[in-house]
């Protein structure tokens, strides 16, 4: 099995130490940072701006994967990028011209992923599948962190990966929402290869041994 990546949100992170989190980030096994950008219109919920996008950036050593979970991603491409955002993912739900999204971000030399919410087919995708680095299934209602795994995502994810072998092997096949270590064995089985873990990380006793044993397989 392949090594999988392991991208915790600081969307569940403390802000009141943010600097502190980020650094135990900096020194653990995690492949990415996750950070979720939410506008209270696409989903029913507000997380924070690009003031504190940059500060983390700033503090971060690991790469920044933006997740945005907003009405109008166009307009904030730009600023994902001068936040160090090495990918960013937009959602299929939210994008009327994706080809022309998804070519935008690929134009500033970024990695482009497309996000699908729980009721969102991934045979949707299907005339773009080539142009993209990553997709990422969500596996809770976005919005909240803490939510309950939706068992139907093991599907999902199995149809992704077999869409990636027919056209796209290298593409990243991402799950977010509900990730712990009860689940993730299989996750990977079914060919995801990139977690995100927010409070199951931020809220362990141990985060650093946290993220170490979803690298484990």
């Amino acid at each position: 099995m392949n090594d999988c990546l392991i991208a915790p949100s600081v969307l569940a992170a403390d802000f009141g130490r943010i600097n502190e989190e980020i650094e135990m980030l900096n020194q653990s096994q995690a492949d990415y940072i996750h950070i979720d950008i939410m506008d209270g219109v696409f989903v029913p919920n507000i997380s924070f701006g690009f003031p504190v996008t940059n500060a983390i950036a700033k503090k971060a050593t690991k790469p920044l994967d933006f997740h945005l979970m907003i009405t109008d991603a166009d307009a904030y491409l730009s600023h994902c990028k001068d936040s160090g955002a090495e990918i960013i993912t937009v959602h299929y739900e939210a994008c009327n011209h994706l080809h022309r999204t998804i070519e935008a971000i690929k134009g500033m030399g970024i990695k482009a992923g497309v996000a699908l919410n729980p009721h969102t087919s991934v045979d949707l995708l299907t005339d773009i599948y080539d142009l993209l680095d990553l997709v990422l299934i969500m596996s809770v209602n976005p919005g909240f962190g803490g939510q309950k795994f939706i068992p139907n995502t093991y599907n999902k994810v199995s149809r992704a990966r077999e869409m990636a072998d027919a056209v796209n092997p290298d593409i990243l096949i991402e799950i977010d929402g509900g990730v712990t270590t009860a689940n993730y064995k299989e996750l990977q089985s079914k060919g995801a290869n990139m977690l995100v873990a927010g409070s199951f990380v931020f809220n362990s006793d141990d985060p650093i041994h946290t993220i170490a044993s979803l690298k484990d397989v």
